[in-house]
C-alpha cells in the first residue's frame, strides 16, 4: 500500500520498500536479497500497470507524437540503467541493499534535487534531444542504489537540463515504463530459473495487487509535482526519514 504514493512522489519507493519493515522491526533481512529485489520490481510493475490505466490519455497522446527523435531519446534513457542493472545489479544488492546505504541514498538523491531545481524553467514539451536522453539514462542508472529515487533522479536531471517542473515529471514518467518493463522481465526469467515456492508466488500477486490499487488510488498526487511546486518539500522529508534511520542506527 506505500508503494502508490511513494512511487508517484519523488521520495523514493524503493527506499521505503527498504525501510518500513527494518523500521517496523521485521525480520526482513533474513529473506534472500534476489527474493526481496524481485518482490519490489513487482511491486514497481504494480504501480507501472497503473500509470497505464490511469494516464493512458496522456501515454496515447505521447504514443501519437512520438518520432524518431522521440525513440532516440527514449533509447538513451534506457541503456545506461540497462546495462548497470544488468551487470551490477547483484553487487548492488549485496552492498547498498541495507538501511544505512539506503539513508545515504535520500540524502544523495535530495542534494541532487534540490541542485536541479535552482534552474530556470526554459524548455518544454518536445525540446528534449540526444544529450537530454543521455542525462536521464544516467540518473536512471544512478537510482539502481536504493534510496536515491528513479523520480526523484530523473526530475532532478530534467530540472538540471533546464526543463520547466510540469515537463520535468513528465519525462520522469515517460521514460519510466521500459525500464520497469525491462527489470520485470528480467527478474521473472532469473525466478523462472530458480523457481518459486507457492507461498512466494502468492505473496508476490497480492504485492501486485495492493501496490496497483495503491498507485490508481494516489493519482492525483501527480498533480502536487505538476502544478510548478518546488522539490524542496520532498528533499525536507527525504532528509528526515534518513535522519530518523540513522538515528536509530546510532542508538543501537
Amino acid at each position: 500500500m506505500v508503494q502508490g504514493p511513494a512511487e508517484l512522489l519523488p521520495v523514493s519507493s524503493s527506499a521505503h520498500i527498504v525501510l518500513v519493515p527494518w523500521l517496523a522491526g521485521w525480520d526482513w533481512e533474513a529473506i534472500d536479497p534476489e527474493v526481496r529485489k524481485s518482490f519490489e520490481v513487482a511491486l514497481h510493475a504494480g504501480a507501472a500497470a497503473a500509470l497505464v490505466v490511469g494516464q493512458r490519455k496522456l501515454i496515447i497522446e505521447e504514443l501519437q507524437a512520438f518520432d524518431a527523435r522521440g525513440g532516440v531519446v527514449l533509447a538513451l534513457s534506457f541503456l545506461p540503467a540497462a546495462i548497470v542493472g544488468y551487470k551490477f545489479e547483484r553487487a548492488i544488492e549485496r552492498r547498498l541493499g541495507g538501511p544505512r546505504a539506503t539513508a545515504y541514498g535520500l540524502l544523495a538523491g535530495a542534494a541532487a534535487m534540490l541542485a536541479g531545481d535552482t534552474r530556470p524553467q526554459l524548455r518544454g514539451r518536445g525540446e528534449a534531444r540526444a544529450v537530454d536522453g543521455l542525462a536521464l539514462g544516467v540518473a536512471q542508472a544512478a537510482a539502481l542504489a536504493p534510496g536515491v529515487s528513479r523520480n526523484g533522479i530523473t526530475l532532478a536531471a530534467a530540472r538540471w537540463r533546464r526543463f520547466s517542473r510540469d515537463q520535468a515529471n513528465l519525462l520522469s514518467r515517460t521514460i519510466a515504463l521500459p525500464i520497469i518493463v525491462g527489470a520485470t522481465a528480467l527478474k521473472g526469467v532469473r525466478l523462472g530459473r530458480r523457481g518459486a515456492s507457492s507461498e512466494l508466488r502468492r505473496s508476490m500477486a497480492i504485492g501486485v495487487g495492493a501496490s496497483f490499487f495503491s498507485t490508481l488510488a494516489s493519482q492525483r498526487l501527480i498533480g502536487l509535482v505538476e502544478r510548478d511546486r518546488a522539490l524542496w518539500p520532498y528533499a525536507a522529508y527525504r532528509v528526515a526519514l534518513a535522519a530518523v534511520v540513522i538515528a536509530k542506527l546510532q542508538g543501537r
